[in-house]
């Protein structure tokens, strides 16, 4: 069966591979806190249906755990080592299989393989919570060789880290106005793509939440992101595909054979 990536917004994708369904950093919410989606509808109840999902980092629209609430008994959840202390709410969430991992790990999910890998960023729970917990990525590896990188900047060492891979979900906006440091914009993440090499790409983690009354401010950074992505992917990896997928699409990127 070809490899099959899905979009849901945000950071939120599936990725069926070798007959196993693999469900990126849940977020199934129309509202969090100042934040309210606006673009594509929440995903559907399908959405929930994991082999095995992976959380990148503590912070609330990464690791929702309303959102894990809604995942089948037994599904085995992959999040940052120490989040279960930091994130009280975990806790309470008995009928998961969570397991804490940390960079060089692998875990062995249904017909996959999922390798640990660092990221870039400040990957604790906010506003107070201690520096805990790292932020990561993950790369799944079935018929096809998937980075999902979380939340990440550009660091010394990520194709090391990374390795030979054929699709990349990268992150290439945010939630708000301004990026902090340690995120990708679409400039950074062309770069990413130059240094990595994988033969596909898809952007996520843009144009899905913003924060409630702010319509007017800087709207180009909801807006823009995944299209100057694809232009900048083209002058800086021009020879990665990038598909720019709509909320609730699907592809079938090319793989090595």
């Amino acid at each position: 069966m070809p490899v099959e990536i899905t979009w849901w917004g945000h950071a939120t994708c599936t990725v069926e591979d070798t007959g196993t369904r693999v469900l990126t950093d849940p977020l199934f919410t129309r509202r969090l806190a100042h934040l309210r989606r606006r673009r594509g509808a929440p995903p559907p109840p399908s959405a929930a249906r994991a082999d095995v999902v992976l959380v990148s980092h503590l912070h609330a629209d990464h690791l929702h755990v309303p959102s894990l609430a809604r995942l089948a008994p037994g599904t085995q959840v992959l999040v940052p080592r120490g989040a279960s202390r930091s994130v009280p709410g975990l806790r309470r969430l008995t009928a998961l299989r969570i397991t804490e991992v940390g960079p060089g790990d692998v875990v062995e999910a249904g017909g996959v393989s999922v390798r640990v890998v660092p990221a870039e960023h400040d990957g604790r729970r906010l506003p107070v919570g201690p520096h805990r917990s790292p932020a990561l990525g993950f790369v799944v590896t079935g018929e096809a060789r998937t980075y999902f990188a979380g939340d990440t900047g550009l660091f010394d060492g990520m194709a090391e880290a990374v390795g030979a891979v054929d699709v990349a979900l990268l992150p290439v906006g945010g939630w708000g106005p301004y990026l902090g440091p340690h995120h990708l914009d679409p400039a950074r993440a062309a770069e990413a793509l130059a240094r990595i090499g994988p033969r596909s790409a898809v952007p996520v983690h843009y144009g899905t939440y913003w924060p409630i009354g702010m319509d007017a401010v800087r709207p180009h950074e909801f807006h823009t992101p995944g299209d100057e992505f694809v232009r900048q992917a083209a002058l800086a990896a021009p020879q990665v595909a990038v598909h720019r997928l709509g909320h609730g699409e699907s592809v079938r990127p090319e793989v090595a054979r």
